[in-house]
């Protein structure tokens, strides 16, 4: 009996192409069931997902996602900003008043994301889907090493 591994054996089957006519083959899997759902549930998600629903904590969880990402933009595009006119030795001091503001404005939607977190987190059906909260200044210390790199 030959001394095979899996791998070798699917990688052989490729290079036969034993699956180059596979029903499907280079489009998306379409994978509808999740085996860790609840079967009393089963249908009431699938109606709502097919009629275009979703669950509001699955909902909050993409408000949170796109408003943290809009907060990190506005931050990254004051400090690159910020940086330039510092790089460019001006002595005028409204680069270090915008970039003030615009922390000011981070901290506060920063706070904002998070009060949205805690609802998020209040609402999910297990402590596994809970995220933790975001640290404007940890942010903001990322922010400032990542442009020193």
């Amino acid at each position: 009996m030959p001394d095979f591994s899996i791998e070798e054996s699917i990688r052989q089957a490729m290079e036969e192409g034993v699956f180059d006519d596979l029903p499907g083959k280079g489009k998306p899997l379409k994978i509808d069931h999740n085996p860790f759902q609840d079967p009393d549930w089963r249908v009431a998600h699938h109606l709502l997902k097919s009629s275009g629903f979703s669950l509001p904590w699955i909902e909050l969880f993409g408000e949170i996602h796109a408003n943290l990402q809009q907060a990190r933009e506005n931050i990254e595009r004051a400090w690159a900003w910020q940086q330039s006119e510092q790089d460019r030795n001006s002595t005028d001091k409204t680069a270090q008043v915008a970039w003030k503001s615009s922390v000011n404005l981070f901290e506060h939607q920063v706070q904002a994301v998070n009060d949205q977190i805690r609802t998020y987190n209040l609402n999910v059906p297990n402590h596994q889907f809970q995220i933790p909260l975001v640290e404007a200044d940890q942010e903001l210390a990322r922010l400032m090493n990542k442009q020193d790199s």
